[in-house]
């Protein structure tokens, strides 16, 4: 998980006053010390710190909790209203509004420009955009083969020229083609600090890109020292937003985030992994309510609507409100889930499962469930797989459990899986289609044990829409 550490830190202290029977001072004496100590582990700035619990401590003890929510619930909700104010408030999107829409990635050595240049074109590909991208990063060796070997694997041409040193003529070379792409993506070089060199040379490459979006991207190792150093970009290279990667591994993401957050350099974009779909849209009320195990609604639909097609949606809703399901739909719902990324961070966005404290080797064993599930049905026949009531026996349970190299005991584990799936689906047939409230609580039912593991009946519920 992103800042793991800060996070199971602040879900602490969310539980401390759920189970507090008395809201009192000494309950708030105890939270703000618990806040303190949680974003200065996370290299926060000392003075923003006592900024902002001593701003949630005179809202705590002043305010009074509106009509029909508790004492407990109000205070929660001035922790995360604070957090959020204190990590930037509203998000900062970058609309594809004129063809071609062209960013300009900038930054020092090491922060990761090129493999964010990558994550950047898929994100956008994956919108519908046409995307390209080029190098002009003429003095680490290898930039721009290592750009190539990027665009090959998501299917983004990659427009370079590696034996030119002159990074303005490398984009002249290829400006004309640019005009064919919704988005054009540069990716400059960098350097061991900010030098009057490198400031002269990114000012020359965007003059001629007139890029309409210059970010930096900076690593969430950085810690508070962020600061300083999205201070100097936006003053000389006038950037208009920032990209903060490597968050995933590190304990100092939390003083990067709010340290650009006071620099007039938005945060754009977070990298919350080291694979090409790990970059989100920095959203500073998603991002407080994954910390405090609230969940990201909004993130886990535009996952699932990534995972499956608004038509393939709804022609399983169809199916399955009619009562079919069979082991075709479950091995659906199996590759989405798979396409939705790693299991941790898909419950992450589930609203209180982020607060369900889950040993890491319990996902682990979960996601390698999932894969043994996969390699059971790949060894499926088609009648099998579309009618496993009438001919699944012994005989062919024994062959399948060959045929994918697992055991008949997890061949018959799948099964019952698969009835308990299908027994939900029956029921949900009995309500006829039924009101939104009342798919809602079905919703909710399936969320109470059955279903997929860790999807809990909700990749349901967005195939039902």
């Amino acid at each position: 998980m992103v800042l793991e550490k800060l996070g199971s830190s602040l879900k602490d202290t969310i539980q401390k006053i759920s189970n507090a029977v008395f809201v009192d001072e000494k309950l708030i004496n105890e939270l703000v010390k618990d806040l303190q100590r949680a974003l200065l582990h996370s290299d926060v700035n000392v003075k923003m710190v006592f900024e902002l619990t001593n701003q949630i401590k005179q809202r705590l003890l002043k305010d009074e909790s509106p009509a029909g929510i508790t004492k407990k619930e109000f205070l929660i909700k001035i922790v995360y209203e604070e957090l959020v104010r204190f990590l930037g408030e509203e998000e900062s999107k970058i609309e594809i509004t004129k063809k071609p829409t062209k960013i300009m990635l900038v930054g020092l050595f090491g922060h990761g420009k090129t493999t964010t240049t990558g994550k950047l074109a898929k994100y956008y590909q994956k919108r519908g955009h046409k995307v390209a991208v080029v190098s002009t990063d003429t003095w680490r060796p290898a930039a721009y083969e290592q750009l190539r070997q990027l665009g090959s694997q998501i299917n983004v041409p990659v427009f370079g020229n590696p034996k030119s040193k002159n990074p303005v003529e490398i984009y002249k070379e290829f400006e004309p083609k640019f005009k064919d792409f919704d988005l054009v993506i540069v990716d400059t070089a960098g350097r061991d600090a900010l030098s009057e060199e490198l400031i002269e040379e990114l000012n020359d490459l965007n003059n001629a890109v007139n890029a309409d979006e210059r970010l930096l991207v900076l690593g969430g190792d950085v810690g508070q020292a962020a600061e300083m150093q999205a201070k100097k970009f936006h003053e000389t290279c006038n950037v208009t937003g920032v990209i903060i990667t490597k968050l995933e591994g590190t304990a100092k993401g939390g003083g990067s985030l709010i340290a650009c957050s006071v620099t007039g350099a938005k945060v754009k974009f977070i990298g919350v992994g080291e694979k090409l779909d790990d970059l989100e849209v920095y959203s500073p009320k998603r991002f407080v309510g994954k910390l405090l195990g609230m969940g990201d609604l909004e993130g886990l639909l535009e996952k699932a609507q990534e995972a499956i097609s608004e038509d393939d949606a709804q022609d399983l809703g169809k199916r399955l409100l009619k009562g079919d399901f069979n082991l075709i739909d479950l091995y659906d719902q199996m590759q989405a889930m798979k396409k939705m990324g790693p299991l941790g961070k898909v419950l992450e966005m589930i609203p209180g499962m982020g607060q369900v404290k889950l040993p890491k080797e319990a996902l682990k064993v979960q996601e390698e469930k999932l894969k043994t599930w996969k390699f059971i049905l790949d060894s499926c026949t088609k009648s099998e797989l579309e009618d496993p009531d009438k001919v699944m026996n012994s005989l062919r349970i024994d062959r399948i459990a060959k045929g994918a190299g697992v055991t008949a005991s997890d061949v018959r584990e799948l099964l019952k899986q698969y009835k308990q799936s299908k027994k939900m689906m029956k029921s949900m047939k009995g309500m006829g289609g039924g009101s939104p409230a009342q798919m809602e609580k079905m919703m909710q039912r399936m969320g109470g044990g059955q279903g997929m593991p860790g999807m809990k009946g909700r990749g349901n519920k967005r195939m039902l829409k």
